[in-house]
Formats: structure tokens, sequence, C-alpha cells
């Protein structure tokens, strides 16, 4: 599956005391991403549920590039990266109007058992999402 974008605009409620988009909020802004690019591919939670899965975030790597303030519309980008055994990788970043990389990261997430909450290997469902590894 391709790269999916989600659109959104940066409320009062975001801002810190330094008047800009607190670091804890763009991480939620890529888990917005990430929930959009799930619910895209048909893959909401009723789906994980029905596999007997969920999906953890194990590691993320973000990079802040420029500051976001109250109003700036932005794009939150993600993409499949690379899948594993029982991991996977998705690159995402946040821009603003004029096209300015605000963050980027890479996210590992790890797929496990709903019921014994341990690691499992990816569904074909979910694998088939990720470029084929050479």
């Amino acid at each position: 599956m391709a790269g999916v974008s989600l659109e959104i605009v940066v409320r009062s409620t975001e801002i810190d005391v330094n008047g800009h988009v607190n670091n804890a909020k763009y991480l939620e802004y890529l888990e917005w991403g990430r929930e959009e690019w799930y619910e895209r591919a048909g893959l909401d939670y009723d789906a994980f549920g029905a596999m007997g899965i969920r999906t953890v975030t194990v590691n993320v790597n973000i990079n802040y590039r420029k500051e976001c303030r109250q109003g700036d519309q932005l794009t939150v980008n993600t993409e499949p990266e690379r899948a594993g055994r029982t991991s996977y990788v998705l690159k995402q970043e946040i821009v603003n109007r004029a096209g300015e990389r605000c963050a980027d990261a890479i996210v590992t997430c790890v797929t496990m058992d709903a019921a014994s909450r341990t690691s499992r290997p990816l569904p074909d469902a979910l694998r088939t999402l990720f470029p084929a590894q050479p």
C-alpha cells in the first residue's frame, strides 16, 4: 500500500508556554497518521481483533525540524518502509502548508498476540502492505 496523508490544524490546546506545539503533541500527530494508515488499509481495531493481534509501538526516532504554531495547517504523511518477522517500520513526516518539513520519524511497531501478550509473526494482511524485501 502506498503512503497516506492526514490533514490537521493546530489547536490552541496543543501549544505550550513557548507559543508553539509541544514536543509530545508531535508524537500524537504521528499516532493519528498511523491510525489513518491502518484504517485506509482496512486494518482497524476490529480487523486486528478478528486476527487475534494488537500492534505496539516499540521505538520512535523523531527529528524536530521546524516549530508549528496555532492555526498552522499540517499534513502527516505515513508510508510503509519495511517488515520483519514480528515487527514493521513506518516512515512518517509532518509538513506545513508551505511544504516545509516540521518533523520526521521512523516508527517501529511489533505485532503481538492479543491473548498471550507476546510477539507474533506479522499476518499476511499486514505484511502485504510493505515493499518486498530483497
